[in-house]
């Protein structure tokens, strides 16, 4: 499985719908972390978010057959994946605590623009194109959009929109990273071991942070942890990687628009957050941009997206 290349073929119908509600499901989570919020502390959701969702991957692995045993010389690449996934998601926690989901879903589907800065420097031959370029000027503009936004916006929500864009900056950094020795690796370690490095910092984060580790558990909360750990780290993980392995990247990566959507309408629904004329045209310009940078695009954009959110 590991070295195998991508088949990169058109999908079939069923797979492209299958792909769509993947997508939109990547794109709620901002939303289920916020409702969890309304219960747990920022950091103690992230604890129990990944010690569920470790549990369901270890078990998926177990009954599967995949290998546990890292390679001689692996450890400390493993290590920097797992310094960098718990500062991404420690930001990502206390971002979206006080910012806007659909402001946080904005911001984190920047995250393949940082990717395609950094691989121009560090990856060999993944050059930015005149194309590339345009989608970059085009996302970033959705970015400055959503810093510009003034209605409703207090100093907390600006803390946090830049929380979220630290958290998409470090993701992209863990991405190329990861892209430069994915092949000495079954995907699934990488996932896992990163997500075990993180649990003890979150729940120590959470004892000394959040103001109330456990106020109240309803159905609601406890549905938006389950759907974050179960759905989002766990499903999305084994789903996307088996459709990136019988499609490959180009194919999927076509698809990645539907994040930011889905985040910002379900914000919206859900949660009854404002959507301003400013946050519907960054909408436009992100997705915009996502679909200059991807559509026929030859190279992987991002790596494993369901590990970031």
């Amino acid at each position: 499985m590991t070295g195998k290349k991508p088949n990169n073929q058109e999908l079939p119908l069923l797979s492209a719908i299958f792909t769509s509600i993947l997508c939109i499901c990547f794109g709620a989570n901002a939303v289920a972390i916020k409702i969890s919020l309304h219960g747990l502390g920022a950091f103690t959701t992230a604890g129990l978010r990944f010690s569920i969702a470790a549990l369901a991957i270890f078990l998926w692995a177990k009954i599967t057959g995949r290998a546990f045993i890292i390679k001689e010389g692996q450890a400390h690449q493993l290590f920097i994946i797992s310094l960098l996934f718990t500062l991404q998601l420690g930001f990502l926690y206390f971002g979206i605590n006080i910012t806007n989901a659909s402001r946080g879903t904005l911001l984190i589907n920047l995250q393949p623009f940082f990717v395609l800065f950094l691989a121009h420097y560090f990856i060999p031959g993944d050059q930015i194109t005149k194309r590339r370029m345009l989608g970059l000027l085009v996302g970033f503009s959705g970015m400055a959009l959503v810093f510009l936004d003034r209605k409703g916006v207090t100093t907390d929500i600006k803390t946090g929109d830049l929380m979220i864009l630290i958290t998409a900056f470090i993701w992209a950094c863990n991405t190329i990273y990861t892209k430069k020795i994915i092949n000495s690796f079954d995907p699934f370690q990488i996932v896992l071991y990163p997500m075990i490095f993180s649990i003890p910092f979150f729940f120590l984060a959470g004892f000394l942070w959040d103001g109330t580790i456990i106020g109240h558990v309803d159905v609601n909360i406890l549905g938006s942890l389950l759907y974050q750990s179960l759905v989002s780290a766990s499903f999305g993980f084994i789903a996307w990687n088996s459709m990136l392995q019988k499609y490959g990247a180009v194919s999927l990566h076509s698809f990645l628009f539907i994040m930011p959507i889905s985040g910002v309408l379900l914000g919206g629904l859900v949660l009854r957050e404002p959507i301003t004329s400013n946050i519907l045209l960054s909408l436009v310009l992100i997705v915009s941009g996502i679909l200059i940078v991807n559509l026929k695009s030859k190279k992987y954009i991002s790596l494993l997206p369901t590990r970031g959110i």
